[in-house]
């Protein structure tokens, strides 16, 4: 009887620390996302969705400014995961490549910018945490972090916009 009473209690408790986290969503990140998400569109809407369709889409054109500038500005101004939204300005050959620059410059901004990608906070603080005990500053680690992401960001736009062309090309010559 005591090991039923013990299945009942903790068997319910796992939906409960569900719900709770569930909860947690609702009064948490799901009104921030909302309203990220309404200030961009209004904010699109006041300058003209023409106007800044037609200057992304210009700084575009450069694939410098396609895979440093727009990720970062996308991942800093919209957070994960609403950035890869960022990727609507790209033309559709590009987007692939887009989306792996901004993916992969989630974790490098945490250290500068929590903000933008909470879930990756613990990652950067252990480590921060490590360098701190080791009687350093966090804040070189976190410009070092950045840095090094706008890097590797940038090679890894170009090479996967590199391999998504050549894909294009054979899937189009097998036709």
């Amino acid at each position: 009887m005591q090991y039923i009473e013990w299945f009942g209690t903790n068997f319910i408790g796992i939906f409960q620390a569900g719900a709770d986290q569930f909860v947690g969503f609702i009064t948490g990140i799901v009104p921030l996302l909302v309203v990220l998400l309404t200030f961009t569109n209004a904010v699109i809407a006041f300058i003209g969705e023409e106007r800044v369709h037609g200057w992304i889409q210009k700084s575009s054109k450069y694939a410098i400014l396609r895979y440093t500038v727009m990720p970062v500005l996308a991942v800093m101004l919209l957070t994960n995961p609403m950035a890869y939204t960022f990727g609507k300005f790209v033309k559709e050959e590009q987007k692939p490549a887009f989306y792996d620059a901004a993916v992969s410059f989630v974790h490098p901004v945490t250290g500068m910018f929590p903000y933008a990608n909470a879930g990756e906070l613990f990652v950067y603080l252990g480590i921060a945490n490590g360098v701190s005990e080791a009687g350093y500053s966090q804040g070189p680690l976190a410009v070092r972090y950045l840095m090094a992401g706008v890097v590797v960001i940038l090679i890894r736009g170009i090479v996967t916009e590199w391999i998504t062309k050549l894909l294009i090309r054979r899937s189009q010559a097998t036709v």
